[in-house]
């Protein structure tokens, strides 16, 4: 089969995660939803997120140092695509979509309640990258909703996260091996 070639070039690295990314300033919180987030560290833990410079939350983030990444579920996606299309300095998302704050343990940004996921971050780098600016934030924090959680530990099976893949919001379901499963 052959390939087709672009001279214009896309990052096309999929499924790239939808997270609802909260900010704090003295004025008030914000939730931007972003799909160019990923880990990029395991120790010590660190998440990277693209944000461009215009938006609302770049500018909270970058002065506070912090923010909260939230991970929502598939029922989620009204509140995710929202957050995504409208600015924080226009409209309050918080009151818009009906999410709940909830205090977070370390970082002044609140978490969402109804994500059933939720990593607290302290910013330590920068990079500007061209139209995006990549926020590095290191780990201080996570918390997991127990339903979905098997004897302590996180369940996949229980989880339903949404991706994305412009224009289109889609959930991944089937299963098709386990990490190790070559080496069995």
């Amino acid at each position: 089969m052959k390939k087709y070639f672009r001279e214009t070039r896309s990052p096309l690295v999929f499924p790239r995660p939808v997270a609802l990314v909260t900010s704090h300033s003295d004025k008030g919180d914000n939730i931007v939803t972003l799909s160019w987030v990923g880990t990029v560290c395991s120790s010590p833990p660190v998440v990277a997120i693209g944000i461009r410079k215009n938006r609302f939350s770049f500018s909270l983030i970058y002065k506070s140092g912090e923010f909260v990444i939230n991970i929502p579920e598939a029922n989620l996606v009204r509140e995710a695509d929202f957050c995504g299309t409208r600015s924080g300095r226009e409209v309050d998302k918080f009151d818009k979509t009906g999410l709940t704050k909830e205090k977070s343990k370390v970082v002044k940004a609140p978490l969402i309640k109804e994500c059933p996921i939720n990593i607290e971050c302290k910013l330590i780098r920068t990079v500007e990258l061209g139209s995006h600016t990549l926020f590095l934030g290191e780990v201080v924090g996570t918390h997991i909703d127990e339903k979905i959680l098997r004897e302590e530990k996180f369940d996949d099976k229980k989880f339903q996260p949404l991706a994305y893949l412009s224009p289109h919001y889609f959930t991944v379901k089937k299963i098709e091996g386990e990490y190790g499963f070559t080496n069995k």
